[in-house]
């Protein structure tokens, strides 16, 4: 059966886990609240790293949370080991929030490490899903740690539901002061996606059933993110038999275009706001004219004021404009796990692991910290 899988399971429990998330980190406002206010201040940088979908998670969010607070960046831990004082001095006062699924890849401790060693001062949060990780273990009164439901630690090899409560979680704390208020909006992301989930399997199962060989996402703002974290989760679920890029719209036609051919597959994650939208929907009539591909996915909150012919499926979710970029981005992630899930199955590998090759693991080894 193509549902008897983890991977299947971990991606179709999100809208039910991000209530739970909420309730975790709704009880612990107090806490939280203290904690910020003791070690954080305007001088403060703060920066949201962890490694691979981990590092995608500070991509998405990095704009989407510049509305709240400017100073806001996005470093994977994989480039602050290999030269921490590229980002670090010791006049940096940092905020480093770590997103870490297991907590133990050699670059989650390497990482609070180095900057630790390269900063003037650290203070750090820990969002993590594995209590008994190496990184949440680790105690200080300048670290905080939140843990996540234990079903966001993913037993599968693919990150679903870890990347976005781990996502959700952060965006959470970052408005902690006002976290009452954000259960609307949690309720009614959680509503969308499972009601989306529902309607639009079968036809996302379909899509991935065509025969393509190289897929691109795209998004603007944190949809560009979100677009990044989709692309490895195909490539990743069919141990590369798909290859796959990422781009933002505009970005896509200064050269990455080159690489859309009749074996590939365009998803396109718009946005909701119409100003963006028109940069966007230029694309993908530009495409429909000039490109034969194997398929054109659109995922929106609301179908657009576009032809039908410019796309095989449009997948609508209809999150309202009243919940914020950093809780909404998270709605379109199902549609690349689901896509890489029955690809997966169609290219006759095992969703939970499908690494035959052996390149990839569910906790990356061998690596070696010179710190």
């Amino acid at each position: 059966m193509t549902q008897d899988f983890h991977t299947y399971r971990e991606i179709r429990q999100q809208p039910r886990v991000w209530r739970k998330a909420y309730d975790i980190i709704r009880a612990r406002k107090a806490e939280i609240q203290s904690f910020l206010d003791a070690n954080l201040d305007e001088d403060f940088t703060i920066v949201l790293t962890g490694a691979g979908t981990s590092a995608y998670i500070g991509d998405a969010l990095e704009p989407a949370l510049s509305r709240i607070r400017r100073g806001v960046r996005a470093i994977a831990t994989t480039d602050i080991i290999t030269d921490p004082g590229l980002y670090f001095d010791k006049d940096s006062k940092i905020l480093l929030v770590s997103f870490a699924r297991s907590g133990n890849s050699p670059e989650s401790v390497g990482a609070v490490k180095a900057v630790e060693k390269a900063a003037g001062k650290v203070v750090h949060i820990f969002i993590t899903c594995n209590e008994n990780g190496e990184l949440a273990r680790m105690k200080g009164s300048h670290i905080l740690t939140v843990l996540l439901p234990p079903e966001t630690n993913d037993v599968s090899l693919a990150m679903t539901s870890s990347y976005s409560t781990m996502l959700l979680a952060c965006s959470m704390i970052a408005r902690i002061d006002h976290i009452e208020e954000e259960k609307e909006n949690i309720d009614i992301l959680s509503e969308k996606v499972e009601a989306a989930m529902d309607r639009y399997e079968s036809a996302i199962r379909g899509i991935a059933g065509r025969d393509f060989s190289r897929a691109v996402f795209l998004g603007s703002g944190p949809l560009k993110g979100v677009a990044e974290e989709c692309r490895l989760k195909l490539q990743e679920l069919t141990d590369g038999a798909v290859m796959c890029a990422f781009d933002s719209f505009l970005g896509f036609r200064h050269g990455p275009k080159a690489l859309v051919n009749p074996d590939s597959m365009l998803v396109y994650l718009l946005s909701s706001n119409p100003d963006i939208q028109r940069y966007e929907l230029d694309l993908i009539r530009q495409i429909k004219s000039n490109n034969d591909v194997k398929a054109s996915v659109i995922v929106c909150q609301r179908k657009p004021a576009l032809e039908e012919d410019a796309y095989d499926l449009c997948v609508e979710i209809g999150i309202p404009d009243s919940v914020p970029d950093y809780f909404a981005c998270v709605s379109y992630v199902f549609v690349g796990q689901l896509l890489g899930y029955y690809k997966s199955i169609a290219t006759g590998l095992s969703p939970d692991s499908p690494s035959v090759s052996g390149n990839i693991s569910r906790v990356v080894e061998g690596v070696t910290l010179y710190l």
